[in-house]
């Protein structure tokens, strides 16, 4: 039997505020444990929540980002449930009314193609604490710095069928975030984690199969492996007679597998009713018009842009605007050397393998852009070639200056006076006189690997300092001669 998946995903984007979603506590990420929690994140009787305003704004800037419709009036809710890191019972979250209603998020596939995948809502809450196991011996720990830490919960509709489609959305709303300045985007740090919705259904059925959620995944790796795996794991099951059954899972990267964890709640069982501490949020058209006017160049705007600005091909320009520190470093580097398809070619290239190689972002690299640029102007004005361009490049990486310093410190500067490439290529000749001959005797197709013999004899002989391109011109013209 053909299978068809449907997956949707929640992913919960912590907001970058320096404070919490209901206190003035503070959000920094690694702080001693309990350090940052206050009496109304702790839920102490008489202790009343107050709204972040600038969380509030980061959401309608996402909802205005995804061409969503904004809850004019939206409303707090509790949801009640028991947990150990979750001191008040309840979580304080959006049901009914959320902050952001339908929109839509265009994502680009590994073929070039654009799909759009709906998105039903994002709405406000807050995280919960964090249980700790590690060093508590047949105890658990609780540490609530999380607690009261603003969180927007942005869920899909169930339109993505393959876990490479599921990869390809949550790092087109990883972009997003990051390129709003609404959330860092640390997935290390839980600063972004997805829960997947995953089924499967036969091919041509309409009606959805039971689902099962794998909860907080936090790498763009283990959300492929997990979705895959829990894809092959309901496909078995059910061919084997067997019934999924609609639960919460939990993905062991250690294993490659996902187990139960427990049942799935439905909304009813958390007892949702408006939260009577915190009035309706009335968001005025006026402020919308306002933020509207502040959102900055959005990743498709650039891409787009790259594309009809630089003429560069629609793969190049989604690479270079995945993500903004990426982009700006581009800009920088184009505008010092004036040549968008070098400055690519070498951002992609060499750049992106050293930062992979060191481990780095792009904001550590040991290249500034405006060195990279300065580089790149002199291998457009022949006074190094690509071949040496590496090495001033690798020396850069190093510390040792700048390109015009390095190359004049080793003395790189490309040769590129006729004369003198004639006079070392009679010699070049004058040493090789046997397979000179052989070359004038031989047909096309062998002189073609014969020539890049004299070639790389000419580069030796003049330390690979000689213009490539003047070698070839002046080395065919006296082999034909």
């Amino acid at each position: 039997m053909q299978w068809e998946t449907v997956i949707g995903l929640e992913i919960h984007a912590q907001l970058s505020t320096r404070s919490k979603i209901f206190s003035g506590s503070a959000t920094t990420f690694g702080a001693e444990p309990n350090t940052q929690a206050s009496l109304v994140d702790l839920g102490m009787p008489g202790t009343l929540p107050v709204l972040n305003e600038n969380a509030v704004r980061m959401a309608c800037m996402f909802g205005l980002a995804i061409d969503a419709e904004i809850g004019e009036k939206n409303v707090f809710a509790r949801k009640n449930y028991f947990y150990p890191d979750l001191p008040k019972g309840y979580q304080t979250s959006q049901m009914d009314h959320p902050i952001v209603g339908k929109g839509f998020l265009d994502i680009t596939l590994e073929d070039g193609t654009v799909k759009r995948i709906g998105i039903t809502r994002a709405h406000l809450e807050e995280d919960a604490g964090k249980s700790l196991h590690e060093d508590f011996h047949g105890m658990t720990g609780i540490d609530l710095n999380r607690a009261g830490t603003p969180l927007l919960e942005i869920v899909s509709e169930p339109d993505i069928r393959s876990a490479k489609e599921a990869v390809a959305y949550v790092k087109a709303i990883h972009a997003l975030v990051r390129y709003l300045g609404i959330c860092d985007g640390n997935m290390a740090e839980g600063s972004l984690r997805c829960d997947c919705n995953v089924s499967v259904r036969p091919k041509g059925q309409e009606a959805f199969g039971t689902r099962a959620e794998i909860k907080n995944v936090n790498s763009f790796r283990f959300i492929e492996k997990a979705i895959n795996h829990e894809i092959q794991r309901q496909i078995e099951l059910i061919e084997d007679g067997g019934k999924v059954i609609q639960e919460t899972r939990l993905y062991d990267p250690n294993k490659d597998e996902t187990r139960s964890m427990r049942g799935k709640e439905e909304a009813n069982d958390y007892r949702y009713f408006p939260c009577p501490d915190l009035l309706p949020v009335v968001i005025e058209q006026s402020f919308l018009e306002q933020l509207r006017g502040e959102l900055p160049e959005l990743p498709t705007q650039k891409r787009e842009r790259f594309e009809r600005e630089f003429g560069l091909s629609t793969y190049d320009a989604s690479v270079l605007s995945a993500s903004r520190e990426l982009a700006d470093y581009f800009e920088q580097v184009n505008a010092t050397c004036g040549d968008a398809k070098l400055a690519a070619n070498w951002v992609m290239g060499e750049l992106s393998s050293l930062l992979n190689k060191e481990g780095l972002d792009i904001e550590q690299s040991p290249v500034s852009a405006e060195q990279l640029g300065g580089m790149i102007l002199r291998i457009k004005d022949d006074t190094i070639s690509g071949k040496i361009a590496k090495m001033v490049f690798e020396a850069m990486a190093a510390g040792e200056g700048s390109a015009d310093a390095i190359i004049e410190q080793k003395g790189l500067k490309q040769v590129t006076d006729a004369g003198a490439i004639e006079a070392m290529l009679d010699e070049v000749l004058a040493a090789n006189a046997e397979q000179v001959e052989q070359y004038r005797a031989s047909d096309e197709a062998k002189r073609g690997k014969m020539f890049g013999f004299f070639v790389g004899q000419a580069m030796k002989a003049s330390k690979g300092k000689a213009n490539p391109g003047q070698v070839n011109q002046l080395l065919k013209k006296k082999l034909e001669g």
